[in-house]
């Protein structure tokens, strides 16, 4: 398939998807008709007081649907952010030990644990002063009013105290987590499974090797020796009569996994480990007047869209490497469309500048050939979602796994910060820009993704809903869950073989020496065991 068929596959799925779409409006005036109706109008509180502006845009198309359905949903945020929606309530923690505007990711994720060991403070901090906040002090005492409690998964382990005989669920917004699963009784093997943070080269031993002492010291560290234990300081001072956070943690009734198979490892799964990746995504709109002449203008050359994501800010960018993309694109065919915060100095005539731009809309532009992107979970999914390649520059976090995801499926390029030169920009985006196969990859992708029975919103309201309306599900439940390691790794078991084996050693001894002396007498038996 040369890249004038794929182009014109993609213009003509646009369109199909905006007939449906309306379609689908006109005939239920719903997207989630395939649904029935709820039983009644829950109560639902969501916890997501640490996490990023893409942790949130998980969550967000789950609220908006459930709070469609009826639902009254009460949001915990870090954001100051008001909906428009009635049945949905935002309420801000005021907190300023996540501070979003001041994060400088190119300068925090060159420490030598990476950014992950600065929450060990951060979340300290949050469960020593969050629970002294009065509104939050007003939802922890009505907790029990609610039908349900969904708690974000990564980095919210000091929210555990509402969850305390509680029905409730999480959210998984880096897709699988290694870590989790063993906790929900499903230990996935590291012969084959990455840790969350970490991507080793299973195929061989040393990466296997690698792979399993990482896949035990990261959830140990975490759990047991730094993280968790400074978090359970703070909570005790204030829940002094509380089980442990890590015991309320087993309690969850379903996990929501932002992950799919057809873009993510496959692996077993429990019943209440649902697949729920890519729910942010979406058909793309019609572009505002100005970005849409902008890139329908560039011709057959097309547009390379440009931006680091919602946390690695522009201006962070360093100078050097912000005056090698400036003098590459310089030296395009392309026309580029960059998010970037402020105004530059010396942009060629082919780059347009904007502090904000509607994503979707621009990857699932026809025109637009690639996406040089920070490598986060969801831009890589909005990405593959609308069958834009990709340029990724990883820096922290899951963005280095997804890099090596892109390159591994074919889907792109991934490049290292410190490689970076004028020319190495400009060869691997010819390289994507002109070599058929990446879209060819991508495309292929994307129909296997959007080949599905439901919508991953569908199944996230569907499953929600089920928990509720049947007390937690303990059915979905894996019995694994309520053992400790000694029992699931057999431990236990192993050691009643060893003492039998011993035993019968002991045992086989003793009737040898037996018969021998009852044969040979007690002088040949001196002799032959002296």
């Amino acid at each position: 398939m040369d890249l004038d068929s794929i182009a014109a596959w993609r213009t003509l799925e646009l369109k199909m998807k905006w007939l449906g779409a309306l379609f689908l409006l006109v005939l239920t005036g719903t997207g989630g008709a395939d649904l029935p109706p709820p039983e009644r109008s829950y109560k639902i509180l969501m916890l997501l007081p640490v996490g990023s502006k893409s942790h949130r845009n998980v969550f967000m198309p789950l609220v908006e649907a459930l709070a469609d359905r009826g639902h009254k949903v009460d949001m915990l945020t870090s954001y100051d952010i008001q909906h428009q929606n009635p049945n949905i309530r935002e309420i801000t923690h005021g907190l300023p030990h996540y501070p979003r505007a001041t994060i400088n990711m190119f300068n925090d994720a060159q420490t030598a644990f990476g950014v992950v060991l600065t929450f060990k403070d951060q979340l300290s901090k949050m469960a020593r002063d969050i629970y002294q906040v009065p509104r939050v002090k007003e939802l922890y005492r009505k907790r029990k009013e609610y039908d349900l409690i969904v708690l974000n998964h990564n980095y919210n382990e000091f929210m555990y105290p509402f969850v305390h005989e509680m029905l409730f669920i999480t959210i998984a917004s880096a897709g699988m987590d290694p870590r989790q699963s063993a906790t929900l009784g499903n230990v996935l093997s590291p012969a084959y499974m990455p840790t969350l943070f970490y991507e080793a080269n299973c195929e061989h031993v040393f990466g296997r090797f690698a792979n399993t002492v990482t896949s035990i010291a990261k959830p140990f560290y975490w759990r047991n020796w730094e993280v968790i234990p400074a978090v359970q300081k703070e909570i005790n001072v204030h829940f002094p009569d509380l089980p442990p956070l890590l015991e309320l943690e087993r309690n969850q009734s379903l996990v929501l996994m932002n992950s799919h198979f057809s873009t993510d490892l496959t692996v077993p799964l429990l019943p209440f480990q649902v697949e729920v990746g890519g729910m942010h995504c979406r058909p793309a709109k019609p572009l505002p007047e100005d970005l849409r002449s902008w890139i329908e203008g560039a011709g057959s050359a097309g547009v390379i869209y440009f931006s680091l994501g919602s946390i690695t800010k522009g201006t962070t960018l360093p100078t050097k490497y912000r005056n090698m993309f400036i003098k590459a694109f310089s030296k395009l065919n392309q026309r580029i469309l960059w998010k970037f915060e402020t105004d530059l100095e010396g942009i060629p005539e082919n780059v347009m500048i904007k502090p904000w731009l509607p994503q979707q809309d621009i990857l699932g532009h026809p025109n637009v050939k690639v996406f040089i992107s920070h490598g986060g979970r969801l831009s890589m999914q909005e990405s593959l979602y609308h069958g834009t390649p990709m340029v990724t520059l990883p820096l922290f976090g899951d963005q280095p796994i997804n890099g090596a995801r892109v390159i591994a499926n074919g889907w792109g390029l991934s490049l290292n910060y410190e490689d970076l030169s004028v020319e190495l920009i400009i060869s691997s985006l010819e390289e994507v820009t002109n070599n058929a196969t990446y879209v060819e990859n991508v495309v292929k992708t994307s129909r296997l993704y959007k080949d599905q029975l439901t919508s991953p919103v569908e199944r996230a309201v569907f499953w929600t809903e089920y928990v509720i309306r049947h007390r937690g599900a303990l059915k979905l439940r894996s019995p694994a869950a309520s053992l400790s390691w000694v029992q699931l790794l057999l431990l236990d078991v192993l050691a009643l073989f060893l003492l039998v084996i011993i035993l019968s050693l002991i045992v086989l001894h003793w009737i040898f020496k037996t018969v021998v002396r009852a044969v040979f007498g007690i002088q040949y038996l001196k002799k032959k065991f002296e």
